[in-house]
């Protein structure tokens, strides 16, 4: 059974940082495709980014908010992937869960969820 399980997340100013964790367990990480979602306060879940796995080219996709303040990386000793958040704003208010399969169209039909982390950005 994969066990996922989210790390990082806090209160933070408008401006601020955080780096969050998403750690695998029962699943090869630089093997599988792993990806970000976050749910905003009364809206939909949606993608933030994500790691296509390594048998399927291991490319990376934002979603167009991140405008450049996300970036991705993993460290396969650890089996873990970061999600470095840099100039948070109000709007990234949200739990950000991270989902691991095989391959990223492979997440919300058959993907390991964890149970998300909370991310506070407040003055």
């Amino acid at each position: 059974q994969v066990q996922v399980t989210e790390s990082g997340g806090g209160l933070v100013q408008p401006g601020g940082s955080l780096r969050l964790s998403c750690v695998a367990s029962g699943r090869t990480i630089s093997n599988s495709a792993v990806g970000w979602f976050r749910t905003r306060p009364g809206k939909e879940r949606e993608f933030v980014a994500g790691l296509e796995g390594i048998d399927y080219g291991g490319g990376s996709l934002y979603a167009n908010f991140v405008k450049g303040r996300f970036t991705l990386s993993r460290n396969n000793a650890k089996n873990t992937v970061f999600l470095q958040m840099n100039d948070l704003q109000p709007e990234d208010t949200a739990v950000y869960r991270c989902a691991t399969e095989r391959s990223l169209v492979r997440l919300e039909d058959t993907g390991s969820w964890g149970p998300g982390t909370q991310v506070i950005v407040s003055s």
